[in-house]
C-alpha cells in the first residue's frame, strides 16, 4: 500500500468509537501505526505530546470543544503533528477557518473515498497540504473574492443560521435534527458551538441574539 506510510504514526479522534475502528483498520492496512485513540478534543490534547503522532485525523464537530478550537491547542502541545480535519459538512467558513486561522494541514469530507483520506495522510506526513476535491473550490472562491462580515460580528455558516433560526423559533436539539436531516447530538453540538461562537451562556441568550439580528423575525 506503500513505503511511505509504513511506521507513521497517527492518532484518531472522533466521538463515534465506530468511525475511528474503521479509520484504524484502513490506516493499520496501509502501513501506519495508529499510536492512540481519543473520543475528545480534551483527551486528544493530553495524549498527543505522550504519543507522539506525525498525524492527526481530527473530526470536526465533536461535544465540547470542536476539532477547530482542538487543532489550535493542539498545534501548541504537539508541534510537530500534522492535523486532518473530517467533516461532514462542506461549509466554506470551516474550511477556511480550518486550514488558515487554525492550521490544519489538511480537510476531508467523510463522504470522500477511503483513497482520498490516504492521500491526505501521505501528503501532510511530507510536510504538504490536502484539500478534497469537493471543498478546493470554496477556498480559491474565498480567496478570489472575500466576502466582508459585518463589523465586530462573527460570521455563521449556513448551517449555524438554520440551527439559530430553530432554536429562535423554540426548537429542542431533537425538533432541530428531525427538520435539518442531522442527527440530535449534531443539533446540540452545533447549539454549544454557537453559545462559544457568539459568547453567549444560555438558550435564552441565543434566542435574544437571533431576535436582534433578525435571524428569527417576530410578527
Amino acid at each position: 500500500m506503500g513505503e511511505e506510510l509504513k511506521g507513521l504514526r497517527v492518532m484518531i479522534v472522533d466521538d463515534h468509537h465506530i468511525v475511528r475502528a474503521a479509520l484504524r483498520l484502513l490506516l493499520e492496512q496501509s502501513g501506519c501505526e495508529v499510536v492512540a485513540e481519543a473520543a475528545d478534543a480534551q483527551t486528544a490534547l493530553a495524549l498527543a505530546p505522550k504519543t507522539r503522532p506525525r498525524v492527526v485525523m481530527m473530526d470536526l464537530e465533536m461535544p465540547g470543544m470542536d476539532g477547530i478550537a482542538a487543532t489550535r491547542r493542539l498545534r501548541q502541545a504537539a508541534p510537530n503533528a500534522k492535523v486532518i480535519l473530517l467533516s461532514a459538512y462542506d461549509e466554506e467558513k470551516d474550511v477556511v477557518e480550518a486550514l488558515t486561522a487554525a492550521g490544519a494541514a489538511g480537510y476531508l469530507l467523510k463522504s470522500d473515498a477511503p483513497d482520498e483520506l490516504l492521500s491526505a495522510v501521505r501528503a501532510v506526513s511530507a510536510g504538504g497540504r490536502y484539500m478534497s476535491p469537493s471543498v478546493a473550490p470554496l477556498l480559491l472562491r474565498r480567496i478570489s473574492d472575500p466576502a466582508p462580515s459585518p463589523d465586530g460580528e462573527p460570521r455563521l455558516t449556513n448551517r449555524e443560521r438554520d440551527v439559530l433560526r430553530l432554536v429562535g423559533h423554540g426548537a429542542t436539539s431533537k425538533e432541530i435534527a428531525a427538520q435539518l436531516g442531522i442527527s440530535p447530538k449534531t443539533a446540540q453540538v452545533h447549539r454549544d458551538n454557537l453559545k462559544g461562537k457568539l459568547n453567549l451562556r444560555t438558550t435564552a441568550d441565543l434566542v435574544r441574539y437571533a431576535i436582534q439580528h433578525k435571524i428569527v423575525k417576530l410578527r
